[in-house]
């Protein structure tokens, strides 16, 4: 009989619907109830994609022995960390302040007041390793709740207390300058793998955001460092089993330094963010491969995410069927010489094996391989390699498919919607700045309310209850943004507005600047979330430090801009000591110190003189430049009040720092005014 979690909207929680465990989602209630009953209150929080969360699922909450002794002791809650960063971040910080590490599936035990008193992540069914069994951990923490429930407590108010009580230090509210930049990139220079690419050792994350940072610092200073460990990093990871060689599209990460093994599971954030990366490295250098790897991951986002609502699903499973009733992670994107034979024939199986790295030994498990583009040797006939990647692609399509996440999560679709649209406008794409505007829309229909406040999620054309955070109002905003200067729409600049008021309303501390990652009127949890920090996305801090930024830039808007400055203080604090962490954060400073430049495009839009103005507007590499295109006298965007043609003609005016060159009706003379004088 399905427990209480059949009617949410999250996969995630509905993958447990059918457990054995008693599952409550977070709610006041499941609290009441731990009250009421005087049991303690176990927290389980993953989310749909995560291989380690199926792990337990099976192992544990799918066993009636286990599940009846929960039952019996504790409260249990079911939390998917994509609907409910919040709940995540509070009590993964306890979970990381406690034991020195973190992950998912996160396991804490709470009292009946939400404050937390034990911790783990996985716990095995039989002690293992040097970890004690899922059972024993139950077994040890039910005891001490029954014979020692007074120290429980105690220990319980003491980590909830050092928690409110942990006071980041978040610099100044004064922007980064010139040497703090400086300072980031010679500590990222200090952390580069110059032999693989990327930074750190394995496992190994794409940096999406450092590498923003590097062409933007590129094309303000000119330095080619920085545009060297972009080129080459975008090289290895697009060369690499990182990225599908098929169908195109990111894998979450890889498991070794050499980028050949990802884990497997494709997440919305990802491919948005790396999609953007290629087409802006295509903007900066003109790479054919940059321009293939940002079409291929635009295509695959809207071919294999996109849900019928018009929205982006929020992630492919890294495990499916191998063929043989197992769930196996890669096994619908590994291959072995077999496999190839079996499809291609023997000739054209050695070319692939070649072409592709695929050996008899393998690269991954069980003598699979993981496809891969090692470096060729003489000429590669290219009409042959895309014959072989299309009957592969259509044998792989044959394989059970990874599951869907169809969740519909606001800040991603964001991140996907600024990704869709500058990709479709550099490669004149329509139909993915139409997907863009489609995803868009939705957001507006079903995630925005009267008041422009924002869910989180949802799910099937149903909006889910959980209300949205910081990084949801401005990836939104990101993404409306990006639409109104690839489509010349006020409409959506005046909704990125809306959503950038509530971050000055209600997530922005109005002393010192800083940014929470709730609003003022959420519910309140044992400690208000804040987190400056870039992780595997823009943290919403950053993101809105963007947004405001672009938003000032278009409408002359003097407190987002000076609400931008105040929050890129923590840049200035945090970039030079780990700049990792903090890369977009980076790179919205380097549009502050370049203006950012603000480009209005006038002109009737058949007019051929006004398409060539406006594309070199958006392929101009000035970091975070907003460009605005429209009619002689249109009252569409403000940055073309008071621009009238010029003798008859098309023109585009470009100002900066409340400084304004004479207008031009030359795209060369265009393109030389968006260069950094010091590139």
């Amino acid at each position: 009989m399905p427990n209480r979690l059949a009617h949410e909207t999250s996969p995630y929680l509905l993958q447990h619907a059918d457990n054995p465990v008693d599952w409550w989602p977070w709610s006041a209630e499941a609290f009441e109830e731990a009250r009421r009953t005087g049991r303690p209150v176990l927290l389980s929080v993953g989310y749909s994609s995560c291989h380690w969360c199926h792990v337990m699922a099976h192992e544990s909450f799918e066993d009636e022995a286990t599940a009846a002794y929960l039952n019996e002791h504790f409260v249990s809650v079911k939390v998917d960390r994509e609907e409910r960063p919040d709940v995540d971040a509070v009590y993964m910080e306890a979970v990381q302040a406690a034991t020195g590490q973190g992950g998912w599936p996160m396991t804490v035990f709470l009292t009946p007041d939400a404050e937390p008193f034990y911790f783990g992540t996985y716990f095995p069914p039989e002690p293992r390793h040097g970890m004690a069994s899922f059972r024993q951990v139950l077994e040890g923490v039910s005891g001490a709740w029954a014979e020692r429930r007074d120290e429980v407590a105690e220990v319980a108010g003491k980590i909830t207390r050092d928690l409110a009580e942990r006071e980041m230090n978040f610099g100044d509210s004064s922007a980064p300058g010139e040497e703090d930049l400086a300072g980031a990139l010679l500590g990222l220079t200090r952390e580069y793998d110059a032999t693989r690419g990327g930074f750190g050792g394995a496992p190994k994350f794409p940096p999406s955001m450092v590498i923003e940072f590097l062409l933007r610092h590129h094309a303000r200073t000119g330095s080619e460092g920085a545009l060297q460990m972009a080129v080459d990093t975008c090289e290895r990871m697009a060369r690499g089993g990182l990225y599908d060689q098929l169908g195109g599209g990111f894998a979450r990460y890889s498991v070794d330094r050499d980028w050949v093994v990802p884990h497997f599971e494709k997440m919305l954030y990802d491919n948005a963010l790396l999609c953007r990366v290629y087409a802006h490295l295509w903007r900066a250098t003109g790479s054919e491969s940059a321009r293939r790897v940002a079409l291929e991951t635009a295509d695959f986002l809207v071919r294999e995410l996109r849900t019928t609502e018009g929205g982006f699903a929020s992630a492919l499973d890294a495990d499916s069927d191998d063929g043989s009733g197992r769930h196996v992670e890669g096994a619908y994107y590994a291959w072995t010489p077999a496999e190839l034979r079996e499809v291609l024939g023997d000739a054209d199986a050695e070319l692939a094996a070649r072409h592709f790295g695929v050996t008899e030994e393998g690269t991954f498990e069980e003598g699979a391989s993981v496809l891969q583009l090692p470096q060729q040797e003489g000429v590669v006939d290219a009409e042959k390699v895309a014959s072989l990647r299309e009957r592969l692609l259509a044998a792989r399509a044959e394989r059970p498919a990874p599951g869907r996440d169809d969740k519909v999560v606001a800040a991603w679709n964001g991140l996907a919607v600024a990704a869709l649209a500058e990709t479709g406008a550099y490669f004149d794409r329509p139909d993915l700045v139409e997907a863009a505007i489609g995803a868009a829309d939705l957001l507006v229909r079903l995630h925005m309310d009267e008041h422009a406040r924002l869910a989180r999620t949802s799910k099937d054309g149903q909006v889910g209850s959980n209300a949205g955070v910081l990084e949801d109002y401005a990836d939104v905003a990101e993404g409306f943004l990006a639409l109104a200067s690839v489509t010349g729409e006020g409409v959506w600049l005046e909704f990125a507005g809306f959503l950038l008021d509530h971050v000055l309303a209600q997530f922005t501390d109005a002393e010192s600047g800083a940014l929470y990652d709730t609003a003022a009127d959420a519910e309140q949890l044992i400690r208000r979330p804040q987190d400056p920090t870039d992780n595997a996305t823009p943290s919403g801090w950053s993101a809105a430090a963007g947004a405001l930024l672009t938003y000032a830039a278009q409408t002359g808007a003097e407190p987002h801009r000076a609400a931008a400055e105040r929050a890129l203080g923590v840049v200035k604090a945090l970039g030079p000591r780990a700049p990792r962490f903090i890369g977009w954060g980076l790179a919205v400073a380097e549009a502050l110190l370049d203006g950012p430049r603000e480009v209005a495009v006038v002109g009737d839009a058949g007019d051929p003189a006004t398409t060539a103005l406006r594309r070199t507007a958006l392929l101009g590499t000035a970091p975070g430049a907003v460009v605005a295109f429209g009619a002689p006298e249109s009252d569409e965007l403000p940055l073309l009040a008071g621009r009238p043609l010029v003798d008859g003609s098309p023109a585009a005016y470009v100002c900066r720092h409340f400084v304004c060159d004479a207008p031009t009706t030359d795209p060369e003379e265009l393109r030389a005014t968006l260069i950094s004088p010091n590139a």
